[in-house]
């Protein structure tokens, strides 16, 4: 990703003077500098403007600073920009505020040049690593879409899976983390099949035994590519573990039990309803009653966890079919 400045800076302040101060201080520092007077205006521009940085003046009227950073720091879009405090507050339950707002550094007025320059420079170099994290992910989830792209009986599959996993990790009350990462791995859980040929991958009939080792190696594939994005930590047991299966039958590692990652099981429980569910050049699809019917043989067999199926079968019960 290239930038044609030292980055992009959003100052907003009710106070023209400390607006154009800023302005004319960071320009200097080679940022492009956008003030904006009040919290609402300075919210629409970060979703238009889209700031490497946010420098916050705490009071404003209507809306304050903490309330500001606050809406930032909850909304998913942009939870990871960097937020400075400005304010000429110094106690200690204003900083404790904006601790709980999520701020990401504090500022006092008057302004340092030399502090506020490091504290900028610092917070706008950890948003181009969050960036270039993010481009990276964005090529595995879009190479995870290309190998589904490849089969056309998967079409679709990986966007069910996160839809799925994400449901029923709400319904089981997973917080917000661990949805995400549901929602990822639903994406992600069969990215290693770019390894398998397609020879194995698209064999209309049954794999013999070469073939289906192959096959079983997507996982361990799938968890080394996602191993290096640390965006994709909470992912990457998931897409290697979810065929296990609790009675330790399962693959790669044979996991049994406990051991199992929990959301590796969720998407493990989610990918066997979709398979059966979705038509085969080797067999039609299964009726939701009928899969539903499959799914408790496999708990009966030791490989799926009993509570989070029934959990699955009433979510799934609940939705227009």
């Amino acid at each position: 990703m290239r930038y044609a400045t030292a980055g992009k800076i959003l100052v907003v302040d009710d106070e023209q003077t400390n607006v154009n101060l800023l302005t004319r201080l960071m320009t200097r520092e080679g940022y492009d500098v956008i003030g904006r007077p009040n919290g609402k205006l300075g919210l629409e521009a970060v979703r238009l403007e889209r700031p490497d940085i946010v420098l916050l003046d705490v009071n404003m009227p209507e809306m304050s600073g903490f309330d500001v950073c606050r809406r930032l720091k909850q909304d998913a879009a942009t939870r990871l920009l960097p937020v400075i405090l400005i304010t000429g507050l110094s106690a200690t339950e204003d900083r404790i505020r904006g601790i709980d707002a999520g701020a990401d550094d504090f500022i006092t007025k008057p302004f340092v040049l030399p502090e506020l320059r490091a504290r900028v420079r610092s917070l706008t170099r950890l948003k181009r690593y969050t960036d270039e994290l993010d481009s990276a992910e964005s090529v595995i989830l879009s190479l995870a879409l290309t190998i589904e792209a490849r089969d056309p009986y998967t079409h679709g599959h990986c966007e069910r899976l996160a839809r799925y996993a994400t449901a029923l990790g709400a319904r089981l009350g997973f917080g917000d983390e661990q949805q995400i990462a549901l929602r990822r791995g639903g994406f992600l859980h069969d990215v290693g099949k770019v390894g398998v040929p397609d020879a194995v991958l698209l064999k209309a009939g049954a794999l013999t035994p070469p073939e289906y080792a192959a096959m079983q190696r997507h996982t361990v594939i799938g968890a080394s590519l996602c191993g290096e994005l640390r965006a994709l930590e909470d992912v990457r047991p998931i897409v290697r573990h979810h065929h296990e299966r609790f009675d330790g039958t399962g693959y790669p590692d044979g996991l049994r039990g406990d051991a199992v990652p929990l959301l590796a099981a969720v998407v493990g429980v989610v990918d066997a309803y979709d398979a059966m569910t979705t038509a085969r050049p080797y067999r039609v699809a299964l009726t939701h009653e009928r899969a539903c019917t499959e799914l408790r043989l496999e708990v009966s067999r030791g490989w799926k966890n009993g509570p989070m199926v029934e959990e699955f079968i009433a979510l799934v019960a609940g939705w227009e079919r």
